[in-house]
């Protein structure tokens, strides 16, 4: 049989092909070729065939019929041989196939091998596809040549024995007499792995961690060495002495001193000297930087230096890469909480990110941007904002509005100000808002009686100019229902009133009516406001025939709306002033919670909280019938899941029975109970998963000592927002629960805010109580379902 091509050979060959193919045929014809030969048993070309064949698997195509060459390769005493079939088995083999199995004593031989290089590949092997059993066959090899004198051996192991401990922790400690000598040598290569194995054990056992944290003063005294070498041709790069080494020094000092108040005073030196000794022209020294400023940021640093590190940061803004300045943005988001007023140094600095034409840069620099807003700065940065609202791109516009409005609702520091800092953002943005923010506008107009004649008459100028913006439209129709009357008697002390007849206010109105591209919803407020001007204007008639004309709508809501109008023209006139008069002020109603400490940016101050009702929480429409099973029995009773304070319960129902004693009439009124807080129940963590927080207060109402109420603070600790946001539980049948309505759907990221809702268990018995809790939402665009259980109450919530 004629001897089999070159490997060059049959590369050339390949990179002439045309077509993909005739690239196909020539390796078709190949593997046939290497099949041929390795039926008939070829010795002397195994390893040419071998290693074509691990070409072609590169390319794409099928080798794994070359397997069982690789192990007779592995079984040639020539090295040759040895380096193709292990290179042959990391690639086509795996833990998963059987076959690696029968190489592990091959594998001990040579980790048994008098040859270093032949060790040496022996131990690439093992750390690059060894599966559990391999390593504790072989953990006692690699162990003893941890412990060898050849330098080129113990950085191979060292890496080797960090693929046996992620697959087997236990044989963790046969390794820790190997370490204790590793950080004294003066071989880079083996102090870079050594570093990298007393990493893996730490993060792997705390026990590990509090042993290895005597080595603090040695891992600083090895980075001291580096900062201070000379120039050494062997380790440097870009002028820096062997970054890859330093940075991998600060990520185990930072692990070590992450908690522990004697290691991070022991680093504390040599962090600041790294941070003010580095060059910074170089990519290189941006890295080490960068790892500095991690370390210092998660060891219990002095503030000095704290500073120091986010100066590091705001010159990477300044840094031409995008990459840089991407990085920089997201570590100074992490650290703004805790050291807000070093951040807020570099305001104008991230504020000019904002114009920048990476997109990802933009995201960061908006949502810092909105981490450094507080009561001093909030008209400056709210001008900065509103502009870049106006510029952006529209993926951007619904986050950028809703920032806007919860900072402005936070901060705001009068509310004429907080009136035209929303109406900016339905004028630029309407289109992109929230659903939320249309009853909440029209609550903060409500609420701002002395704002209501500047209000209507800013709104009515805007629907003017455009009425394309749908929320705006619907804020604007709903005051102009309202307080008509203040908009054409003209009483507006704030700006020049304007002066408006009644005919065109119905024209605008009956413009939105027609208008095509007014939404469902936003002719629902339109006509109900045409209906409550017939209370405010004499033009009685003209609001008679427009309501009469959309009786015969073919939009349902609009039609319905109609018939009920015309119906109380006609029979019910005597009732319609008194319907159509003006809302009342809409009041907040307050969490039963105890008073708490609003995160405000450095401005930090006890308040309460308020809790607002969304619009439309969506449920499930089988929650109850869904949390039947949670308890794992029939003894499990049904969440009651409460519509919204103003919405009347049925007498005699079971909402009148759920709470025992208490004097309810028929419609249920959650204000008039009263509640005491627990003096000595601190709050529990009911759960702690994926960045949700759930925490519990306790409370127990006045009029029934039986009646516990718990109060959820739900907290995000992720970067983005979680929607849609349900909470349920179940109690066993021996106790009653009620779950009122929460605060919120959204629970804001970063931990900007918490979403709130109130829970009231009947427990007549006095019996321990446990709680099946069930949490649905949706985060980074993929639904979220998980139920925990909980059975650590503290005794005075159920006694």
């Amino acid at each position: 049989m004629p001897a089999p091509i070159r490997l060059r050979e049959l590369i050339r060959t390949i990179r002439t092909a045309r077509t993909q193919a005739e690239e196909r045929e020539m390796i078709q014809k190949e593997c046939a070729a290497i099949r041929s030969s390795f039926r008939e048993e070829d010795n002397t070309y195994r390893c040419r065939n071998v290693a074509k064949l691990l070409y072609m698997h590169m390319l794409g195509y099928p080798a794994h019929f070359g397997q069982l060459e690789c192990l007779k390769l592995i079984a040639s005493q020539k090295f040759t041989d040895k380096r193709i079939g292990y290179l042959g088995a990391m690639l086509l083999l795996d833990e998963r196939q059987d076959v690696h199995l029968l190489m592990t004593n091959c594998i001990k031989n040579d980790l048994n091998h008098s040859t270093q290089y032949v060790q040496g590949v022996a131990l690439c092997t093992l750390g690059c596809m060894g599966s559990a059993e391999m390593c504790r066959d072989l953990a006692g090899e690699v162990e003893k040549l941890l412990k060898t004198s050849n330098s080129y051996l113990r950085k191979k192991a060292a890496l080797c024995a960090v693929h046996v401990i992620r697959k087997v922790p236990e044989l963790m400690e046969m390794f820790l007499p190997a370490t204790k000598n590793l950080l004294n040598e003066k071989n880079h290569g083996v102090l870079h792995t050594s570093v990298v194995l007393l990493t893996e054990m730490c993060e792997r056992s705390p026990d590990m961690l509090a042993h290895f944290r005597k080595l603090v003063p040695q891992l600083v005294r090895i980075l001291k060495n580096l900062i201070m070498s000379g120039y050494s041709p062997e380790h440097d790069v870009s002028g820096i002495s062997d970054p890859f080494l330093q940075v991998r020094i600060l990520r185990l000092l930072r692990i070590l001193g992450k908690g522990d108040d004697d290691s991070s005073e022991a680093m504390n030196d040599i962090l600041a000297q790294v941070a003010t000794n580095t060059e910074t022209s170089k990519n290189v020294g941006n890295a080490i930087l960068y790892e500095t400023v991690l370390t210092i940021m998660d060891i219990k640093s002095e503030s000095g230096l704290r500073v120091l590190a986010i100066n590091i940061l705001g010159r990477f803004l300044l840094n031409n890469d995008k990459n840089i300045r991407y990085v920089a943005l997201t570590s100074l988001l992490k650290t703004v909480q805790t050291d807000h007023n070093a951040v807020q140094r570099h305001r104008s600095t991230i504020v000019d990110c904002l114009k920048d034409l990476d997109v990802s840069i933009k995201r960061r620099a908006m949502e810092l941007s909105f981490a450094l807003v507080n009561g001093n700065n909030v008209r400056g940065m709210m001008k900065e904002l509103l502009h870049f609202l106006d510029m952006c791109d529209p993926e951007f516009k619904a986050d950028c509005a809703s920032g806007i409005f919860l900072a402005a609702e936070k901060y705001a520091p009068s509310k004429r100000w907080h009136i035209d800092t929303i109406m900016k953002v339905l004028t630029t943005a309407g289109s992109y808002v929230r659903d939320d923010s249309v009853p909440n506008l029209i609550q903060l107009i409500t609420n701002s009686v002395e704002m209501h004649s500047y209000t209507v008459q800013r709104l009515y100028k805007a629907v003017l100019d455009d009425i394309s913006q749908q929320p705006l439209v619907q804020v604007a129709s709903w005051c102009m229902g309202e307080y008509g009357d203040l908009l054409v008697s003209g009483q507006c002390e704030e700006e020049e009133p304007i002066h408006v007849t009644e005919d065109e206010v119905l024209d605008v109105l009956e413009g939105v009516l027609v208008s095509n591209l007014s939404s469902p919803i936003t002719r629902g407020y339109a006509l109900t406001a045409i209906m409550k001007l017939s209370t405010r204007f004499s033009s009685v008639n003209r609001i008679k025939r427009v309501v009469s004309i959309y009786g015969s709508s073919i939009d349902v809501e609009l039609q319905q709306r109609a018939v009920e109008y015309n119906a109380l023209f006609k029979k019910y006139d005597h009732m319609r002033s008194a319907l159509l008069e003006r809302m009342p002020i809409m009041e907040k109603t307050t969490t039963n919670g105890p008073t708490e400490i609003l995160h405000t940016n450095g401005e930090a101050e006890p308040s309460v909280r308020d809790s607002k009702h969304p619009p439309n929480i969506p449920q499930p429409s089988s929650q109850a019938n869904d949390l039947l099973d949670l308890l794992g029995g029939n003894d499990v009773v049904p969440v009651i899941q409460t519509e919204l304070p103003t919405k009347p319960a049925s007498s005699g129902g079971e909402l009148l029975d759920l709470l025992g004693d208490l004097s309810l009439s028929g419609r249920m009124d959650v204000k008039c109970i009263c509640f005491s807080p627990f003096l000595a129940i601190p709050p529990m963590t009911a759960y702690n998963k994926n960045g949700l927080k759930i925490d519990f207060t306790f409370e127990r109402s006045n009029s029934n000592p039986n009646v516990s109420v718990i109060t959820i603070h739900a907290s995000n600790l992720t970067e983005v927002d979680m929607a849609d946001f349900v909470f349920q539980a179940a109690v066993p049948k021996t106790f009653q629960l009620q779950l009122l309505s929460p605060s919120s759907n959204v629970v804001p990221g970063l931990n900007k805010g918490t979403v709130t809702q109130v829970i009231k268990v009947l427990n007549p018995q006095k019996q321990q109580l446990r709680m099946r809790i069930k949490l649905t939402y949706t985060h980074k665009g993929s639904s979220v379902q998980d139920l925990a259980e909980v059975n650590n109450f503290p005794t005075q919530s159920w006694q």
